[in-house]
């Protein structure tokens, strides 16, 4: 049995059927499969397009968009939390804020703060957090943490850590 792997006649072969095999191979198997991946894809994009009309239809103030040529002037703490909080439709009375000291490093100046909102249904904070971040570029998340009302269906409260690079 040896010997055959040694005769140079049975690569001469071999090799030819392995080369004739990978047509067989796409046309039987890789091919279908990926025809079904394909109408797959497609019946998914359909689902997320309907889905995605419905939802504008009944909450059409997700297209809101923040105007590009208004000048938003330096950035301040106070003036953009009260801006997407007047936005989300969160009252002044379920939110503080605490911002830190702007602090210098590496040629670059950044300032924390600290956002709680209080009592706010998870779709305002989802919200709250989105446009927030829209409106300014250089403001990152540094870290959320949500906690739900014992007893309420749709009550959290929102602790959100920013950091804002000037």
């Amino acid at each position: 049995m040896r010997d055959i792997y040694r005769n140079p006649i049975f690569y001469y072969v071999l090799a030819p059927i392995l080369a004739g095999l990978w047509p067989l191979l796409v046309w039987g198997v890789y091919l279908p499969q990926a025809e079904e991946a394909w109408d797959s894809e497609q019946k998914l994009y359909g689902e997320a397009t309907a889905s995605i009309v419905e939802i504008l239809d009944k909450d059409p103030d997700r297209l809101m968009i923040v105007d590009e040529t208004k000048s938003l002037g330096r950035f301040a703490y106070a003036e953009a939390v009260d801006r997407a909080v007047n936005l989300c439709r969160i009252p002044s009375s379920n939110y503080r804020l605490s911002t830190g000291s702007t602090v210098t490093s590496g040629g670059k100046e950044s300032q924390q703060a600290r956002v709680n909102l209080i009592d706010v249904s998870i779709v305002q904070a989802a919200q709250f957090l989105s446009t927030i971040q829209s409106m300014w570029v250089n403001l990152s998340c540094e870290r959320i943490r949500l906690t739900k009302k014992a007893g309420m269906p749709d009550l959290w409260d929102m602790d959100v850590t920013f950091q804002y690079s000037f």
